[in-house]
């Protein structure tokens, strides 16, 4: 197997989100990673979707989104030709002896440090799912003490948007 990410453009409504969900989910899919936020055009919505299977039964999902009424466009990105990245969150132990090591690494990762009390430091970090990965494994030794990711979010490379193409002239938000 291995990981697709898909960039769905769909309509800004109540329940896109649930029936596309759910149709990776009535094919046995596990959906890796899950991302939704607004556009450039307020009617329209793009989900970030990365899941790991094979080629084969992808294509056979995406023709099923590609019927549902809410999607407007479907694109596989591939990592050479888009930008992907994810934000992470996270609390790790920083007591006196600590912290200097802590803010080093921090440093070292291109982080910020968005929050410090007397022993713990929270730090902020945006970049490929394997430098955060890489980033958790230094800062875990330190004791990680709660931690939140974000989903993945990609744009393709280039000058070219996929919303321009998608939308019919009627559809576009001036």
């Amino acid at each position: 197997m291995s990981k697709h990410t898909l960039s769905v453009l769909v309509e800004n409504k109540p329940g896109v989100l649930a029936r596309i969900a759910g149709l990776f989910s009535r094919r046995g899919f596990n959906i890796d990673s899950l991302a939704v936020g607004p556009t450039e055009h307020p009617a329209v919505s793009r989900m970030t979707v990365v899941v790991d299977v094979e080629a084969k039964p992808l294509e056979q999902v995406t023709k099923q989104l590609n019927k549902l009424v809410n999607v407007i466009k479907i694109v596989e990105l591939e990592p050479a030709q888009s930008v992907q990245r994810e934000l992470l969150l996270v609390k790790v132990k920083a007591d006196p002896e600590s912290r200097s090591h802590v803010l080093e690494t921090v440093q070292l990762f291109r982080a910020k440090v968005v929050d410090v009390t007397s022993d713990v430091i929270t730090v902020e970090a945006t970049g490929s799912t394997d430098k955060l990965a890489a980033l958790l494994r230094v800062l875990e030794p330190y004791g990680i003490r709660e931690l939140v990711q974000s989903g993945v979010v990609a744009v393709g490379r280039g000058s070219r948007s996929m919303t321009d193409r998608a939308l019919r002239p009627v559809d576009r938000i001036a």
